[in-house]
């Protein structure tokens, strides 16, 4: 695709290295928060491109791989015993949950869904008037305004049989948690341009000033990541703790201001735990309470007890950046996307699945 092809350019990115190297004097650690990001760095092999005084750590930028344990179960038992119509995007189907993931369930009869717009699921309520529907609503700040929306369509259409089942997570308080561990060493990040997409970048400069790191909001093709590399050591060379925005083309320091009035008629913000992590205050949405109706926690009041990730799983040291995929005693052999321990393994997003399909460590 032409528009496409300017920003995978080989012979700009091979300036774009030259520059980095001409550039850094001394080690640093840069994170990526966006598994996207991820996936460039190693698909296009960026990351043996670099300089060795240029190590990348991945962050914690999946929200499929970060959706509790509890949640999918919660996903599956109303797929299963309350028999609702279980709407989802795909990438949620072959996560594992505590016994079995959604796509079992689907094989053992239940009506689950795969769409690609929650007001998909909107119009499916409307032709099933007589079934109840819930929307499996994953996401970052990106994918809220279209979870928003398709309850404020609902709630206009007067729909009794629609509602929502929430995993929301939100990108600074992430980052914020990171870098408060006391086992993290990180220079610098490059935020994700979807988030800023909508948000904006304004919740990005109180983070840089106070922990005194830059912050460069990226994109995803090899390009936009090694211009944000450049971006990030330049600064650092240069003493400097700045937000900038690699992503012009796209984002705006406002964001969206009409996708954040939807975003925050819907929701509310709440403390949110991350699979494999933990709690991470003011890290999530939830439905308020005006729109409980839409609510499917509040809906079906479902009560399923807290179950342990798998033993032989580090994808928590994956996504705060303490650990590589290949450093995991189980990647490749008993975790594989056909058969995951994780969620980073069989998310598009996750760093499991970048390492395992495009670093060349498994063999075919």
């Amino acid at each position: 695709m032409k528009y496409m092809s300017e920003y995978r350019d080989p012979e700009l990115a091979k300036k774009y290295l030259e520059e980095i190297k001409k550039t850094v004097t001394q080690p640093w650690s840069i994170m990526e928060v966006c598994g996207g990001q991820t996936h460039s760095l190693v698909k296009n092999g960026i990351i043996e491109m670099l300089p060795k005084t240029v190590t990348m750590i991945h962050g914690p930028g999946c929200p499929v791989c970060v959706t509790p344990l509890n949640i999918i179960d919660k996903a599956i038992h109303l797929a299963l015993e309350e028999n609702v119509i279980l709407c989802s995007f795909g990438d949620m189907l072959r996560v594992p949950g505590s016994k079995k993931n959604l796509l079992e369930a689907k094989a053992e009869g239940a009506d689950i869904r795969i769409l690609y717009s929650p007001l998909e699921a909107v119009r499916i309520a409307e032709d099933h008037p007589d079934k109840e529907v819930v929307f499996f609503a994953v996401g970052f700040e990106t994918t809220a305004p279209a979870n928003a929306l398709s309850v404020i369509h609902a709630h206009r259409k007067e729909l009794k049989n629609y509602s929502i089942l929430t995993s929301h997570v939100l990108v600074p308080p992430a980052i914020k948690a990171v870098i408060d561990d006391e086992e993290s060493k990180i220079d610098g990040f490059l935020a994700a341009g979807h988030v800023c997409t909508i948000m904006g970048n304004s919740e990005y400069h109180p983070l840089s000033k106070t922990y005194e790191v830059p912050i460069v909001v990226t994109g995803f093709e090899p390009l936009d990541v090694l211009q944000g590399i450049l971006m990030v050591v330049r600064q650092l060379e240069a003493n400097k703790a700045e937000v900038e925005n690699q992503y012009a083309r796209i984002v705006k320091e406002e964001g969206n201001p009409e996708a954040q009035k939807m975003i925050h008629q819907i929701f509310e913000i709440k403390n949110q735990i991350w699979r494999g992590i933990g709690e991470i205050p003011d890290s999530g949405y939830q439905v308020r309470p005006e729109y409980g109706d839409f609510d499917a926690k509040r809906k079906f009041q479902i009560e399923i007890p807290e179950a342990p990730e798998n033993p032989d799983c580090i994808s928590g040291q994956i996504m705060k950046g303490l650990k590589k995929p290949f450093e995991c005693s189980q990647f490749g052999k008993k975790c594989k996307p056909t058969n995951p321990l994780g969620a980073p393994m069989v998310s598009s997003e996750g760093a499991c699945a970048a390492y395992y399909h495009f670093s060349g460590l498994v063999e075919a």
